[in-house]
């Protein structure tokens, strides 16, 4: 029923236009979003942003990262956006049908994904486009927040190394830590005082020339994944002082719903 439902839905327009402007890849409604949401992000947090300069500032680059809240998007966004780039995420596509923040997100050039479905490469297949147009992409390998009790990033999905060695982009691993602080895991309840820090940490571009050609092959995928995600959680390590756990948590094997928020209603009962 909801497959059906889901599939009968109006498609959506997705903007497909090469970058320009500066940052690059602003169009009018980032430009204006960026305006608004920079103040209020900078009463609310501070940002420790380092090594960003290694992103190059021109051409086809993607952008991964770990996934701890809600305001990752935007606290990612906006780190990128200082860089001099305005990225172009894929996001859920539930997001997308909310009135007004759907078309303001469209209208800003982000990309839907219809997650756990054969949808799914259809957003991989305008992420591709944009690459070939010169965009930067900015995802979250893991699908959704992590899963992890301890918010280290977990086994992700093979979306985002599909898309590497399909567009043989650059890929620059990118660690964040202290959103969970302003907007914990799950919650929409913002902690405004007092004001935290949010960190970043970007590493050198992961080589996944090894995976070239074979984007079909479910194993090479998982291989190229665990390598991004291993370097996002070194720099994460760095960030935290602190060491990972030996076991890295595994959503596909675990109890857990992979995707959506598992803590609703919690409060309820």
């Amino acid at each position: 029923m909801s497959k059906s439902s889901s599939s009968s839905k109006k498609p959506l327009k997705i903007r497909l236009n090469p970058p320009h402007g500066y940052p690059l890849g602003a169009n009018r409604t980032f430009k204006i979003c960026a305006t608004i949401l920079i103040p209020i992000m900078k009463l609310m947090t501070s940002y420790d942003g380092r090594a960003g300069d290694k992103i190059p500032k021109n051409g086809p680059v993607i952008v991964a990262s770990n996934h701890l809240s809600y305001l990752d998007a935007f606290a990612l966004a906006l780190f990128l956006y200082s860089n001099g780039r305005a990225p172009r995420f894929i996001g859920k596509i539930q997001v997308f049908r909310i009135p007004i923040i759907g078309r303001i997100l469209l209208a800003a050039g982000q990309i839907p994904v219809d997650r756990e479905s054969k949808e799914a490469r259809v957003a991989l297949s305008y992420a591709l486009t944009l690459l070939e147009m010169g965009h930067q992409i900015a995802i979250y390998p893991e699908g959704t927040l992590t899963r992890d009790p301890n918010y280290w990033p977990m086994v992700a999905k093979t979306g985002a190394a599909r898309l590497a060695v399909v567009s043989k982009a650059p890929v620059y691993p990118v660690a964040q830590w202290g959103t969970q602080d302003v907007i914990p895991p799950y919650s929409k309840k913002f902690k405004i005082f007092p004001r935290r820090t949010i960190r970043y940490r970007v590493g050198e571009p992961v080589d996944l020339s090894p995976w070239y050609g074979k984007e079909e092959d479910p194993v090479a995928m998982a291989e190229a994944t665990a390598l991004v995600m291993s370097a996002i959680t070194d720099l994460l390590e760095e960030i935290r002082g602190e060491v990972r756990p030996k076991a890295i948590f595994d959503p596909h094997t675990s109890e857990l719903p992979r995707t959506g928020n598992f803590r609703k209603g919690e409060n309820k009962q």
